[in-house]
């Protein structure tokens, strides 16, 4: 199947933070675009571009020649694949069912092998960059399945994506997210400590980033969203909510490869008492009124 923007009708289920601006690359690139999601009036914006929305997942799915989810947690993911009503039940014939979620690489794995047994296709491929990156197309896309599945979708996923990679077979682009969580859980940690030593130390965060940012320090968190704390905005680009889940799928995998990960088992029961003080819809660096509200 050649993926054209004329030939191709895209599905997108999850009109979120960041799925609504990826379904909206796709449909200024000219794919007549399909969505579904719980909160209809989520997908107004796109429906008035020409977007088509549907009831459920089934309906959509039968009207679609690839199928991407981006919803919250895995249990949403296993019920919109392989529940009886779901994508994999109601798929097209040789259609692409592409689940940018991140979820469970074991997950990931059977939903490709129910995809397979269907003849349809299925990719893992998660995502990173936040609300900044998904509005400017620019995600880092870490995908997991077949080399020929990937070579089809690629075109795709590069409408919302600027580093987009196979990593494996399926679940491997799950598996490398957990790497992304591994590195920013603790790097989030570092953030909200050297912001709040600023603070207490009298000095002028403003000032303290400009020099730390472009040295050894600097890493995205420290340049997207230390300017956040430093402004008081803690709305979500990415929600505590959601980042404690990713925690828990990465300690759940270390555990299962005997990985001891001390770094990451702390970054999680940090942010475990961030969202018992309320800040479970707040974005990640909300981490900082861990040290700020002590």
């Amino acid at each position: 199947m050649t993926l054209t923007p004329e030939k191709t009708a895209v599905g997108f289920i999850g009109i979120g933070v960041m799925g609504k601006s990826m379904a909206g690359h796709i449909q200024k690139a000219g794919y007549q675009l399909h969505v579904y999601t719980r909160t209809a009036s989520k997908a107004e914006e796109l429906v008035k571009e020409g977007a088509y929305w549907h009831e459920t997942p089934a309906k959509l799915a039968q009207a679609c020649d690839v199928v991407i989810t981006m919803v919250g947690y895995p249990k949403d993911v296993e019920e919109i694949y392989l529940g009886g009503d779901g994508l994999v039940a109601h798929a097209k014939a040789g259609a692409y069912l592409i689940d940018m979620t991140t979820s469970s690489p074991l997950l990931a794995a059977r939903i490709y092998e129910a995809c397979k047994a269907k003849e349809l296709h299925g990719l893992d491929a998660p995502v990173s960059g936040g609300d900044i990156g998904a509005r400017e197309g620019k995600l880092s896309i870490m995908v997991g399945g077949d080399q020929e599945d990937f070579d089809a979708v690629r075109k795709l996923l590069e409408l919302m994506g600027s580093n987009v990679v196979l990593q494996g077979k399926a679940g491997a682009g799950q598996h490398t997210k957990m790497c992304n969580q591994i590195a920013i859980a603790s790097n989030m940690m570092g953030v909200c400590e050297a912001m709040a030593y600023a603070e207490r130390a009298g000095l002028d965060a403003t000032s303290v980033l400009k020099s730390i940012e472009s040295g050894a320090a600097g890493s995205w968190s420290l340049s997207n969203l230390a300017p956040r704390i430093i402004a008081g905005n803690f709305e979500p680009g990415f929600y505590v909510k959601h980042f404690i889940k990713d925690m828990g799928i990465a300690l759940e995998a270390a555990k299962e490869m005997g990985l001891d990960t001390p770094g990451l088992a702390l970054a999680e029961s940090l942010y475990r008492q961030l969202a018992g003080k309320g800040y479970e819809d707040k974005g990640t660096q909300a981490l900082i009124k861990y040290y700020i509200e002590k």
